[in-house]
């Protein structure tokens, strides 16, 4: 385990694992639960219309092995957010994070997102609604700013009118949105990093709680991030490289109970089997475990394995046994 933290160093920090679309589902929070035991996880971005007019208790739906868990949510209506909110403390979520930074199309149309960031007081009129409507914390998840409308003034405008609404914590993804002609995708990478700003508003909310997210690949960044940071937030290097995320939770939280990697491999085999039996398919629970053996010899092999068979119909556990054992033959 790489040391980032020099024992306590780091010990009350936050280490969470990001919201992402078709990603973060019960079964990836599973697994990211036995590879980072002390991380907080997020759902995947649920619509609050869907949670109050849908079917709410298959989108609320995550086991008690995955808390601490926050539900993010997405929309506009201070009045369904609450309702939305109030579901999800009833069905045991730990926090609700509204996001107000996704930067799609498909979310911009819905007049939520990113978008959001251009009406801090419709913003706070939902967080407020939330706030009366649960006791759990209700948080906020943004961006810089917007297209030609981001500056730090009117990023501290935003955080400062939102948290006298009730919002402690906000989780700042240290890019600004560009709206018209990048895509999502882009959009996480081709706006440039500023960490600067992100730290500034740190210094003048001191009693609030500011997790910074993006571009957080490596152990250094990390550490010179939680230098002043109250947390961080890592979304796909935690995903294409569970490793990176598990050396993190061991070198913030040392001298904490964490199983070896066999352990945790057979917990979510168990897992596994379990789902099965209730009608799950194989692949939507291995196809978050391509990047489990990164860098190794045969990760390759034990990749193409599981795309070529664990898609079909009969596929079982061990599949996935098969498929490790070309990382072990290949080391051996």
């Amino acid at each position: 385990v790489k040391d980032i933290g020099n024992l306590q160093e780091f010990s009350d920090k936050l280490l969470c694992v990001a919201p992402m679309m078709a990603w973060t589902d019960r079964h990836c929070r599973t697994f990211h639960r036995l590879i980072a035991p002390h991380a907080w996880l997020y759902t995947e971005m649920i619509i609050a219309d869907a949670i109050c007019f849908g079917r709410t208790s298959r989108l609320l739906e995550h086991g008690d092995h995955e808390q601490p868990v926050v539900l993010q949510l997405g929309g506009n209506d201070p009045l369904i957010l609450s309702q939305a909110a109030l579901a999800a403390e009833t069905n045991g979520f730990d926090a609700i994070n509204l996001n107000v930074g996704c930067p799609s199309d498909r979310v911009r149309q819905g007049a939520f997102g990113a978008c959001l960031m251009l009406q801090p007081k419709l913003v706070a009129e939902c967080i407020k609604h939330m706030c009366d409507a649960v006791s759990i914390p209700v948080t906020v998840k943004c961006r810089l700013g917007v297209d030609n409308h981001a500056s730090y003034g009117k990023l501290a405008d935003f955080v400062g009118y939102v948290s006298e609404a009730g919002a402690r914590l906000f989780v700042v993804h240290a890019r600004k949105a560009i709206l018209t002609g990048l895509s999502p995708a882009q959009n996480r990478d081709i706006p440039p990093l500023d960490y600067s700003q992100v730290r500034q508003l740190k210094s003048d909310f001191t009693s609030l709680s500011i997790v910074l997210n993006g571009g957080l690949n490596d152990t250094a960044t990390v550490k010179e991030v939680l230098s002043w940071a109250d947390g961080v937030m890592i979304g796909r290097a935690a995903y294409r490289n569970p490793v990176f995320l598990r050396e993190l939770d061991a070198g913030l939280y040392p001298g904490k109970h964490r199983d070896n990697f066999q352990s945790l491999l057979n917990q979510y085999m168990a897992y596994m089997e379990r789902e099965l039996h209730q009608g799950t398919r194989l692949h939507e629970m291995t196809r978050h475990l391509f990047g489990l053996f990164s860098g190794l010899p045969g990760a390759r092999q034990y990749r193409r394995y599981l795309s070529e068979h664990a898609r079909l119909r009969d596929a079982g556990v061990e599949t996935f046994v098969r498929a490790c054992s070309e990382v072990e033959r290949r080391a051996a």
